[in-house]
């Protein structure tokens, strides 16, 4: 659940590393830039331990999913509360499929 958790707020400091800028587009490219790297310092004190101490309970393959599965919701509600923009039918279907992708990584087979 450790890793879960780290990687949960590890995307939301992504998220907003990578995506908060949009609603400030008066403010020059540089000090943008500077902002978002740190405060992708942070992501990756969330993320580094999270991987860590995760492998072993899953491996690289299933971390990494687990990691995306986690952006996408962190980013569909960042997307929505803090840059107002609408989720789209055709965002949600897509968005599915790719979890779909989850059943076939973590399936024992």
């Amino acid at each position: 659940m450790r890793t879960i958790v780290l990687l949960a707020l590890s995307n939301l400091f992504m998220t907003v590393a990578w995506y908060g800028h949009l609603k400030f587009k008066d403010t020059v490219m540089w000090k943008v830039i500077l902002i978002s790297w740190g405060i992708a310092f942070f992501e990756y004190c969330l993320q580094v331990p999270a991987n860590r101490w995760g492998h072993g309970q899953f491996n690289a393959f299933e971390l990494k999913t687990i990691q995306e599965v986690l952006s996408l919701g962190t980013f569909c509600a960042f997307a929505i509360l803090f840059l107002k923009e609408p989720l789209k039918w055709n965002y949600l279907v897509g968005f599915a499929l790719i979890v779909a992708a989850v059943f076939f990584i973590f399936k024992k087979w």
